[in-house]
């Protein structure tokens, strides 16, 4: 039993780390709120060594920032910190993209595709979350194939941070990536065409760095 006690605390802290990070980005705890571990532990049902321990990797991440013994707070959106995530993720992804498509399989080309429609289907009906989570899932297809844990790795610290500025162009009438993009890349990686498709994820990453600057 001795064995699985570090992989319990590892699980609590992964816990309540998703779920705070989850709830900045989606915005339930706002930009500039002070966040208290004792306050969040009781919500969570944890204890508040977990919570610190989640606190400390999102002041690493750029979702909080903290003053010692005054406050912990979350960050504001900025329009820098965001161009700078969507430069480092947008070439993971072209790096992924390189290695996956002539790995991919037809059910992963299927994969995407409904992802894809998801996706359309998320963004006509204004549903930020389901389409955030249909992108992901579309994406999330080359990160897997081309099994580089060092871009999936990267991909998921700084993700977050472009994804709070996409909720909130969304929630003001903007619109996610372009479900068209989404079926060229789609269409590439199904010609195992690597040049088309790295071009293509170069395009959809440079429109969230776009994003930014106009904010």
């Amino acid at each position: 039993m001795e064995a699985i006690r570090p992989l319990a605390r590892t699980l609590l802290r992964d816990r309540a780390y998703a779920s705070i990070r989850d709830a900045i980005v989606a915005g339930e705890i706002e930009p500039g709120a002070v966040v208290r571990d004792a306050d969040l532990a009781e919500r969570l049902g944890l204890s508040r060594a977990p919570v610190r321990e989640a606190f400390a990797r999102l002041v690493d991440e750029g979702l909080l920032e903290s003053k010692p013994q005054s406050y912990t707070r979350v960050t504001q959106v900025v329009a820098a910190d965001v161009r700078d995530a969507a430069a480092v993720v947008g070439a993971m992804h072209e790096l992924v993209a390189r290695v996956a498509v002539p790995r991919l399989f037809a059910a992963d080309i299927e994969t995407m595709r409904a992802a894809n429609e998801r996706f359309a289907a998320a963004v006509t009906a204004g549903d930020v979350d389901e389409a955030l989570h249909a992108d992901d899932a579309l994406h999330d297809v080359l990160v897997r194939v081309s099994g580089n844990r060092a871009a999936a790795a990267t991909t998921a610290r700084y993700t977050p941070l472009i994804r709070r500025l996409e909720r909130r162009r969304f929630g003001e009438g903007g619109n996610c990536r372009s479900a068209g993009l989404h079926d060229r890349l789609i269409e590439a990686c199904a010609a195992g065409d690597v040049d088309e498709a790295v071009r293509v994820t170069a395009e959809i990453w440079r429109g969230l760095a776009e994003l930014a600057d106009s904010d």
